[in-house]
């Protein structure tokens, strides 16, 4: 089965802000805990959408409208670097 899952990754949806995000990662606790917050929730969500960790459509709505919020957060402090 091929995989066809998008990528959410920061810097994959916004490459234009990869130099931005790996300095902020690197220089700004804050900016670098969101975004690791960000990336445990694509994956919780990645894993449900692929069958490995499956939940119920409440949860998985949740956690994509989190992961929505810590994006808008972390674009704004991307590009505003």
């Amino acid at each position: 089965m091929k995989n066809t899952l998008l990528s959410h990754a920061l810097t994959t949806e916004f490459p234009e802000l990869a130099n931005a995000v790996h300095d902020l990662k690197q220089n700004d606790a804050h900016f670098a805990k969101l975004l690791n917050e960000h990336d445990a929730l694509d994956k919780q969500i990645t894993q449900d959408e692929m069958g490995v960790k499956a939940m119920n459509d409440t949860d998985l709505h949740e956690l994509k409208q989190q992961r929505a919020l810590l994006k808008d957060q972390l674009y704004r402090i991307a590009s505003a670097h």
